[in-house]
Order: structure tokens, then C-alpha cells, then sequence
């Protein structure tokens, strides 16, 4: 398997995902010129996108799917509830309906339900042979009852969304900030780091702190944090980074 992430933050949210069979974007949260520039950048074929995952239906997750899916005809993956909602693309042909998991004979996706102010969100565990992908964002915490079946992966993309005090103290409206705190909100760098000290194992290679606020957060502040709380866990990981929101991540492989 492959990863690169193409884009995380409030402004847009894409991942591409390479299987040996199937080329994956998880999200389309950015302009359709910037997918297909990044795709080409690390020398992916936007015409070879074959699937494409979707998180949940706010604008910083799909707002080139509409534009993308005319001129590629990727199979596109969402519960009903979620399909139901998309009034744009209900015309469209290449639709995958799933509840809990979604099977492609060679590769096994499971989509865990998010809790976050969206419908039907959900995140994803994405597996070739022994070799699997996590991705959680967009929730405000993780439910325990998936926590084995999240444990001990090779890469995980984990929300690290804002800094408590930052948040606190900072500019948003208090209907906002008591949103992003709530439990259909974002995970914090705390709440990361605890999750991450959680669920990693032997297996683990990679880290990516994903979806950092602008205004409520920094790279060096989420990856203090993070490695604080591994440290009250006796864990010692090095190998994490803070995705960027206009800037493509190295080309991982799985």
C-alpha cells in the first residue's frame, strides 16, 4: 500500500490511498484543479482513481466531488442516509452503498460510524493483506467498542484538531467553540495524544496528526502534546507529523 495525504485542515481534506488494484481518494474537500495537480505530482493518473470514500458531507470533505465524478468515474462509496442527502449526485451511476464495511475482493474497508454533527459520518480502517490504513477525524472522541479493531495498525491518520487553551481563549463565537469541544465535535491534541497511546502497537510505522486548526492550534504545540502523553504511557514513537492544509505529504509506503 501507498498514502499521501493531498490536503487536511478546515480549508479541505484529501488522502490518496494505493492499493496494488485500486488508486483511493478519501475526501474531495478541495478545488478539482487542486486534486488533480497533487495527483499528478506524485505521478498518479487522476483517471485511475477508481474509488472514493466519503467521510461525511461538509464542504471541507466533498466539495470537488461533484466536479470531479463528471469528468472521472470513480465509484464513490457512502451510506444511504448519506447518498440520500447529496441531491447532486443523485443521477450519478458509479454508487456504492455501504453500512459497516465495504469489500472489494482484494481489499477489505471497514467504515466506523464518527461521532460528529454530520449524517451518517463515519471513519475508516482500510486493509490489503496484512497492511492497513487508519483514518479517524471529523469526531469528538472515539468509541471504545471499536478500540480493538483499531489497535495496532501500520499508519494511522488521527484527528488533532485544536489546542484546549488556544480554543478557549481565542476568537470564535461561544456557540463554536462549544461545538468543536462537544462529543459530535473534534478531537483535541490531548484527546489525540490519549487515542494514539491507546491504539498503536509493534506494527506501527506512521503517525499523521490531521485536520489542525489555523487559528486554534500549531504544529509544534500538537506534537508536544501528543508526545507528552505517549511519554505518560512509557511509549516512545518518534515517527509522527502534522499533515498541512496546502501542502503534499511524502509518498508513504505500507
Amino acid at each position: 500500500m501507498k498514502l499521501c495525504v493531498l490536503a487536511s485542515g478546515s480549508k479541505g481534506n484529501v488522502t490518496y490511498i494505493e492499493t496494488k488494484n485500486h488508486h483511493i481518494l478519501l475526501d474531495m474537500g478541495k478545488k478539482k484543479k487542486y486534486i488533480v495537480e497533487a495527483l499528478k505530482s506524485i505521478n498518479v493518473d487522476p483517471a485511475s482513481i477508481d474509488i472514493i470514500l466519503i467521510s461525511h458531507l461538509h464542504a471541507d470533505h466533498i466539495s470537488a466531488l461533484e466536479t470531479f465524478i463528471k469528468t472521472y468515474k470513480a465509484t464513490v462509496c457512502m451510506p444511504e442516509e448519506m447518498f440520500a442527502a447529496l441531491s447532486s449526485i443523485q443521477n450519478y451511476d458509479h454508487i456504492k452503498i455501504y453500512d459497516n464495511e465495504i469489500d472489494f475482493g482484494d481489499i477489505k474497508i471497514y467504515a466506523i460510524k464518527s461521532s460528529h454533527d454530520a449524517i451518517a459520518s463515519r471513519n475508516f480502517i482500510i486493509e490489503e493483506g496484512e497492511a492497513s490504513i487508519v483514518q479517524i477525524t471529523d469526531t469528538g472522541y472515539i468509541k471504545s467498542k471499536y478500540f480493538n479493531l483499531l489497535k495496532n495498525r501500520d499508519v494511522y491518520l488521527i484527528e488533532s484538531n485544536h489546542d484546549v487553551e488556544m480554543l478557549t481563549h481565542g476568537p470564535y463565537p461561544e456557540w463554536l467553540k462549544k461545538r468543536i469541544l462537544s462529543d459530535e465535535g473534534h478531537l483535541s491534541n490531548q484527546a489525540a495524544g490519549f487515542y494514539i497511546a491507546k491504539l498503536i502497537g509493534s506494527k506501527t510505522k506512521k503517525i499523521f496528526l490531521m485536520h489542525l486548526s489555523e487559528e486554534n492550534n500549531r504544529p509544534n504545540i500538537a506534537l508536544e502534546t501528543v508526545q507528552n502523553s505517549l511519554q505518560e504511557y512509557k511509549i516512545t514513537f518518534n515517527n509522527i507529523e502534522c499533515a498541512e492544509q496546502d501542502k503534499i505529504s511524502e509518498v508513504i509506503n505500507i
